[in-house]
């Protein structure tokens, strides 16, 4: 049994982009240890499959359509979520999209659409639930970086800055949340396998790079959400995973250039 499972009997977790991926991974694992899980995604027809495999596994799965861009669709949803369940244990800010190009050619429309996903997503989903968290006294609050806020690589400016904001208001909120018994943990993994090209918007040799990344990738979505579940169960701020991204990120914070 996961940690996370003992410290909040009442199990219940919020999960954006649970239709794929990690976020999928995370809603079975914690499906198979009875948790009631808010699963929200833009893809209504795979959502639902989705949540009929929590189902089957053991969780109570609560369906929602939200796009995490939409700040207004967002409060209401966090509302609908929170009446509910009842309240909040877990909030798993996921959702996010990989892509890129050479800065100038990349539009500025791919720009605000990728910071409306990546970094407002996980600001609106901590605007709407940490009032809860606060009132409750407890929570934790998952945020899912990437390795690319440590190590920059080129043609790759919005994903990058995306996900180094996430890193920041992580870090920021993990002290002003310590008092209020809520726990943070900044999620910043290398590639895996995940279904993350098919959202680019760069092309088709953005696709295949990033494809390529993915497919020589030894890790599965189902193992990095076990890894990741069991650290925050020790309250880790940062989950960098694997060892040697944990590496690279000691090493760039010794760096002096």
């Amino acid at each position: 049994m996961y940690i996370l499972s003992q410290k909040y009997p009442h199990k219940r977790a919020f999960i954006t982009g649970a239709a794929s991926g990690l976020g999928k991974a995370f809603a079975l694992e914690l499906a198979a240890e009875g948790w009631t899980i808010g699963m929200a995604d833009n893809n209504p027809k795979v959502l639902d499959e989705v949540g009929g495999l929590v189902a089957k596994a053991g969780g109570k799965p609560l369906i929602y359509l939200l796009d995490v861009s939409d700040k207004d669709q967002y409060k209401e949803i966090a509302e609908q979520f929170l009446f509910d369940a009842e309240g909040i244990d877990l909030l798993f800010n996921n959702a996010g999209v990989g892509d890129g190009s050479e800065f100038e050619t990349y539009s500025l429309e791919n720009y605000e659409w990728m910071v409306g996903i990546n970094q407002m997503g996980v600001l609106y989903g901590c605007w709407y639930f940490i009032p809860a968290m606060k009132k409750q006294g407890y929570g934790h609050i998952l945020n899912t970086a990437s390795a690319a806020a440590i190590s920059c690589a080129p043609t790759m400016a919005g994903y990058n800055m995306t996900k180094a904001a996430v890193v920041a208001i992580s870090e920021t909120l993990y002290s002003e949340l310590y008092d209020f018994g809520i726990h943070v943990s900044c999620i910043q993994p290398t590639y895996f396998k995940t279904n993350i090209a098919q959202s680019v918007r760069g092309g088709a040799a953005t696709k295949k790079i990033t494809q390529t990344f993915i497919d020589r990738s030894g890790l599965e979505a189902n193992e990095v959400a076990k890894e990741i579940l069991i650290r925050a169960g020790k309250n880790e701020l940062y989950i960098i995973l694997p060892k040697a991204a944990r590496t690279m990120w000691k090493l760039k914070r010794l760096a002096i250039e």
